[in-house]
């Protein structure tokens, strides 16, 4: 067996279970603190395109991974419309829509265009997440095991797509693995007791109606 194939087959393993980790916390506390909404929702969307994309390469490894994605994306998605009370077919639409425009731009472009144009969806549903990670005042929603998989899932993409040089597999893989790295140091420090910036914590905004209600009433 190639080490093409090894590194092909590990990175569709890992991709496969990817949203297991997130999809049995959510389903089992039906927490969504720390969790981006857009941020699934552009999974959906790469779910859909990358499923395309290997098709159009012949790479099973590439398939299988995604198709089996959509079993973790799409149950989040429906607990997460549903804990946030949000219609499911305005939360699944967007995603659907960007896989849509995904495949068309693999199609008519080929693998280096659909590379830089896939980078962009991958860009925003990591550092949707990574918003999340800074400003939610609770990070409690998040699995570290999917953070973990995310990381080691790009690295396996980035030593593939440069086994069988994909420029497509390359670009988007460089730039997501930078981010998931982030975003698992980052809730690592959320864990350690770095507060979330740009939203005030509970205790925050209570002290501020406090000092609100004495200044209206001279105290």
């Amino acid at each position: 067996m190639t080490p093409v194939i090894l590194v092909g087959w590990a990175a569709a393993l890992v991709g496969t279970v990817l949203g297991l980790p997130q999809m049995i916390r959510l389903a089992r506390t039906r927490n969504v603190e720390g969790l981006s909404l857009p941020a699934w929702q552009v999974i959906l969307g790469l779910n859909i395109g990358w499923t395309s994309h290997g098709v159009i390469l012949g790479q099973l490894n590439l398939i299988l991974p995604n198709v089996l994605g959509l079993a973790s994306t799409l149950p989040i998605l429906f607990l997460m419309s549903r804990e946030l009370g949000r219609p499911l077919p305005k939360v699944l639409l967007p995603g659907i829509l960007l896989g849509i425009g995904m495949i068309a731009t693999d199609v008519i472009f080929g693998t280096a265009v659909y590379g830089m144009v896939a980078l962009w969806p991958a860009f925003f549903a990591t550092v949707g997440q990574t918003l999340e990670l800074i400003r939610s005042p609770r990070v409690a929603g998040v699995s570290p095991f999917f953070l973990i998989a995310g990381v080691l899932n790009q690295a396996l993409w980035l030593w593939w797509g440069s086994l069988v040089v994909d420029a497509g597999t390359m670009i988007t893989a460089t730039t997501t693995l930078g981010i998931t790295s982030v975003n698992l140091v980052w809730w690592l420090l959320r864990q350690l007791g770095l507060r979330s910036f740009l939203v005030p914590t509970r205790e925050e905004m209570r002290a501020f109606v406090r000092a609100r209600t004495r200044d209206r009433s001279g105290v």
